[in-house]
């Protein structure tokens, strides 16, 4: 298996990474007032999916942002069709998922002091 990201697969998760951050940033009282980052975007090869991870702080409530954010999908997605109509044809469907890469990193670095 091949997991090689093609040119335009690299230009649709930075595109929709930059879209998805400002309306998280525009839009952060509808999600608690929380600061919501987009870390990382991964299309699939066909364009139809993208697994959008989202470092959220406070962390503590982090699974109830997530799950006000993926009840809102459809909201998200309209938006995003609206803003990326010129450069894609079909929005992918968006799937969130909690980017707790950080916090790993603090933790490792922790047991290591």
């Amino acid at each position: 298996m091949d997991f090689t990201e093609t040119t335009r697969q690299r230009k649709v998760s930075r595109l929709l990474q930059k879209e998805l951050g400002g309306y998280f940033q525009r839009n952060s009282t509808a999600f608690g007032n929380k600061m919501i980052t987009v870390t990382v975007v991964r299309i699939s090869p066909d364009l139809s999916v993208a697994k959008i991870y989202l470092s959220i702080f406070p962390l503590k409530t982090g699974e109830n942002i997530l799950q006000n954010i993926k009840d809102h999908t459809n909201i998200i997605r309209h938006f995003l069709g609206s803003q990326v109509k010129n450069q894609l044809r079909i929005v992918p469907e968006l799937v969130f998922f909690i980017d707790d890469s950080i916090d790993y990193i603090e933790k490792i670095d922790k047991l290591l002091k």
